[in-house]
């Protein structure tokens, strides 16, 4: 004990000592020094290698810094408070952090930058960067070359001697509103150096003794910062953390490469249009309804449930979810709001009556009625933190329910606000039993139709049943006997106009939830496996239904079970007019290696395996982290595979089939130990066409937090995400709430589960004037770029409502300019429409990518009080590239 307290005691001491010696050399500084900006430095993967020569530098500009790692950055506070922020060759950002990076300079903030800034991110994620940085890295340089002062008067600032010297670097291609500082002097000058209002953009990896020596790159940064410190334009503060930062002056890192921690405590995000953060798991409560083990997993990682009442402690954390999450619903009311007052008035002062079911009050006007609950809202944002430091937690969270309900009555749930986009519907089984014959059916296509329902999975072939009379199947299930419910379903959903995709369970076999309702053994493995035992899939225990759950699965490893299938879809696709087939279960169960629970030892796979490998599967653990690994992989080869199969053959017999997927949004990794199903391998491929992942939850945040990782995915290829709503348990706002997130998203549409649950009236009612069937609307994968043009228009009618209005905060040379520009684009996209050639293609895809680089510069004053509804614009013109990327794929 005493040798402890003698070490605390040194530690202390040493302690004391760095932060006079720090304290001492900050107070010596010039006083230039002394007054520029105190900066964040961003760490990140790429340049931890790089550290002790970017602290050299730092030191050599004696420059005052905090240390932010890019691991920790998932909003825009996390990215400081210091005006000026250093990224030294950070090659890689996410979408979220490229997002709120731009929101955050957006805000006042000033960035320098290095090296091939944001080289390795997702397409999206460079013409942001190129955007914010104006400009982008081009290719390096093969020998160093002698840097020079362009001829700029706007770039005096670049033009000292000290800043001549011999660099290893890259051009850098600028791009508008951009100016070279510095030039290549035996590069037909090309840029070394770009500079933009809020950036510097240096075009070698500052900090690295190869590109370029410690004075050069000090007597860069020190430039950069006296122009920063003498814009008129840099504000004196951005939203970010504290104040206080240690004074990292004279900290060298250790010599490993671990990542700093984020010296900066972090505010609320209080404006960004997106939550990315991941949200806490505030009072879990398991679902008695969830009929699969793993979407049970999957809702109880993200539910939100605040409980009315409760007095239970609402951390710091907690209470910055629920302030976001209420912004989140202010931004979505509104965006709703302006769709709607855009397509149907033209003016503000539109009455919004609801029905009386829905509505809080007597009708307002649209102005009066929303502004007033969202001030509201607003205050109830402010108020959260002081009622938890206050600790009245059962009152912090009755303010925040009583702002959620009120918000969600000014949604506009009488008035058509839908764009041409995916409204598909899993059309069950047990629903098409009550329907009892075709005239029943029809009742409920008539409801679907009414709702704006276009596409519909209908449940063909479910526990190893078929749903119609089968030549390939053993058995039809005996609830649908004496009738063709599939023939039946093909005809109303035409003379509707709308699209039947043939929905089937691929590798689960049977239900023992099923046997039930028929009467039977529970234990019944399904009409294929009773016929086909040598077909079973097991787990390492030699049980063919996994523990907790109540499926048993074949084995996909099995060639004659595969081609069983194989004749199954081709019998439906070419004896039915089937626009699509819809592929379920399409994985192995739901496994839990830490609990012994592992599946896929089939007699076919356990022999294939044991011929490649010369080992049986079931004499391996996860321990053999080798072998294990090569297990895993086999398992997920043959789910990878049998998808490539199916979608070569079946558009073979028809080529312009819709393939789609209901799959699982956990985690790739994750997904493939518990699932080995590796969908954006399929996607990638060109396999499927629509990606239906499961994203079922029970309140917005929730759902929001299962669905973006996908949406903001570049894994996806040209394929179209349709998120997945479930509709069980789910209040008809809170639908419509989940509904309104994904239009604010760049998404497609939307898949809702299941038609035995819409058969609440109210529902169908707010379906049925939001979204109601619209005459010759096209479906976004039947007709993508017709498709693009219409949401392009609607689009054009929001801008011009709010233009009208006089709540456009832009100059007016800049609406015209604006305005030609989106014009421009306008024609593109009718003319690629109206005639899709290669040239229509070419030049619409030119005058997008044109058009998108400039949005964020127009709206730059817009953005500063309205950040969430021009995210929002932002991600529908990102939508309208997917669908002509998608429109590409189909074309050729």
């Amino acid at each position: 004990m005493t040798e402890i307290k003698l070490k605390s005691i040194k530690t202390g001491l040493l302690l004391f000592q760095c932060q006079f010696l720090v304290g001492s050399l900050f107070n010596s500084l010039p006083a230039m020094a002394a007054k520029e900006p105190i900066i964040s430095v961003v760490q990140s993967r790429e340049n931890a290698n790089q550290w002790n020569g970017i602290t050299d530098r730092l030191e050599k500009a004696e420059v005052n810094y905090c240390v932010i790692s890019l691991s920790n950055v998932r909003n825009t506070a996390d990215w400081g408070s210091r005006t000026v922020l250093l990224l030294p060759n950070v090659e890689r950002l996410t979408p979220s952090q490229a997002i709120t990076l731009e929101e955050w300079v957006s805000k006042g903030g000033r960035v320098i930058a290095s090296g091939p800034m944001g080289s390795l991110s997702a397409p999206g994620v460079r013409r942001l960067v190129k955007n914010l940085l104006g400009g982008y890295w081009g290719f390096s340089l093969d020998t160093p070359q002698i840097l020079k002062p362009s001829k700029s008067k706007l770039q005096r600032w670049a033009r000292s001697k000290k800043l001549i010297g011999e660099v290893r670097g890259g051009v850098v291609v600028p791009n508008f509103p951009s100016q070279t500082a510095a030039l290549w002097d035996e590069k037909n000058d090309s840029a070394a150096v770009l500079a933009t209002e809020r950036s510097i953009f240096f075009g070698w990896r500052w900090g690295v003794d190869t590109a370029a020596n410690a004075n050069l790159d000090s007597a860069w940064l020190k430039a950069a910062l006296k122009r920063y410190a003498k814009s008129p334009s840099t504000v004196k503060s951005v939203p970010g953390g504290d104040s206080d930062c240690s004074k990292s002056t004279l900290a060298k890192t250790s010599t490993n490469s671990s990542i700093q921690p984020n010296t900066t405590s972090t505010s609320f995000n209080l404006t960004a249009a997106i939550p990315d953060k991941p949200l806490p798991n505030i009072n879990f409560r398991r679902s008695d309804q969830v009929s699969d083990e793993a979407i049970d997993h999957l809702q109880d990682k993200v539910r939100l449930d605040v409980k009315p009442n409760s007095r239970k402690p609402i951390s710091r954390k907690e209470a910055a979810a629920l302030q976001q999450e209420l912004l989140q619903l202010i931004g979505r009311v509104e965006s709703a709001n302006l769709a709607a007052a855009a397509i149907n008035t033209g003016s503000l002062q539109t009455a919004k009556a609801q029905p009386a079911e829905l509505a809080s009050s007597q009708p307002a006007a649209f102005t009066f009625g929303i502004q007033q609950e969202v001030s509201r809202a607003k205050e109830v944002v402010k108020l959260i933190p002081q009622l938890v430091a206050q600790r009245r937690y059962a009152e912090a969270r009755k303010q925040w329910l009583t702002a959620k309900a009120s918000l969600w009555n000014q949604f506009p749930v009488n008035q058509k606000l839908a764009q041409p986009e995916i409204r598909a519907i899993w059309l069950d089984r047990g629903t098409i039993v009550k329907a009892r014959n075709e005239q029943g059916l029809a009742q409920v296509f008539d409801r679907l139709s009414q709702a704006g329902i276009n596409t519909v999975f209908f449940e063909t072939v479910n526990a190893g049943y078929t749903v119609y009379p089968s030549k390939v199947a053993p058995q039809q299930n005996p609830l649908t006997r004496n009738w063709d419910p599939l023939k039946s379903a093909v005809k109303l959903a035409h003379a509707r106009g709308m699209e039947l995709h043939a929905w089937v369970w691929v590798f689960a076999a049977g239900n023992q939830r099923h046997n039930k309702i028929l009467g039977i053994n529970p234990n019944y493995p399904g009409p294929v496996l009773a016929a086909h035992p040598d077909w079973t899939g097991y787990d390492r225990r030699g049980k063919t239904i996994p523990q907790g759950q109540n499926k048993p699965f074949f084995d996909p490893a099995n060639p004659q079970l595969r081609q069983y299938l194989l004749n199954q879809y081709e019998e439906i696709v070419t004896r039915y007019n089937v626009d699509g087939l819809h592929l379920d279960y399409i994985r192995y169960p739901f496994q839990d290696h830490q609990r012994n629970r592992s599946y896929g030892y089939g007699k076919a796979a356990r022999s294939q395996f044991k011929q490649r490998y010369g080992i049986d599967p079931l004499k391996i653990s996860p321990r053999q982290r080798n072998m294990w690994q090569k297990w895993t992989a086999f398992r997920t080869q043959q789910i990878d595979s049998f998808v490539a199969q199916v979608s070569q053959k079946m558009r073979q017999k028809k080529p312009d089939l819709i393939m789609s997927v209901a799959v699982f949004p956990l985690p790739e990794k994750e997904r493939i130990q518990k699932l080995q199903q590796h969908w954006e391998v399929w996607a990638n491929r060109g396999d499927i066409d629509l990606i239906v992942p499961m994203t079922y939850a029970l309140d917005t945040p929730a759902f929001s937090r299962l669905a973006q990782p996908w949406i903001l995915s570049r894994k996806l290829g040209s394929a179209l995400l349709v998120p997945g709503i479930r509709l069980l348990n789910l209040p008809t706002l809170g639908a419509f709430d989940q509904v309104q997130l994904i239009r604010d998203l760049p998404v497609g549409g939307y898949a809702l589960f299941a038609a035995e649950n819409l058969q609440n009236q109210q529902l169908q009612q707010v379906f049925t004037s939001t979204q109601g069937k619209a005459k010759n609307e096209p479906i976004p994968y039947r007709q993508p770029f017709k498709t693009a043009a219409l949401r392009y228009t609607s689009l054009q009618k929001e801008w011009e409502f709010v233009s009208q209005n006089k709540q456009l905060q832009m100059s007016s040379s800049a609406i015209a300019d604006f305005n030609s520009q989106a014009e421009v684009l306008q024609q593109g996209l009718n003319q690629l429409a109206k005639s899709p050639s290669t040239a229509n293609l070419q030049t619409t895809k030119a005058s997008l990518t044109r058009f998108q680089s400039q949005f964020r510069i127009l709206m730059r004053q817009h953005a500063l009080n309205n950040p969430y509804q021009v995210r929002v614009w932002e991600n529908r013109l990102a939508m309208i590239e997917r669908l002509i990327k998608f429109g590409e794929r189909v074309k050729k």
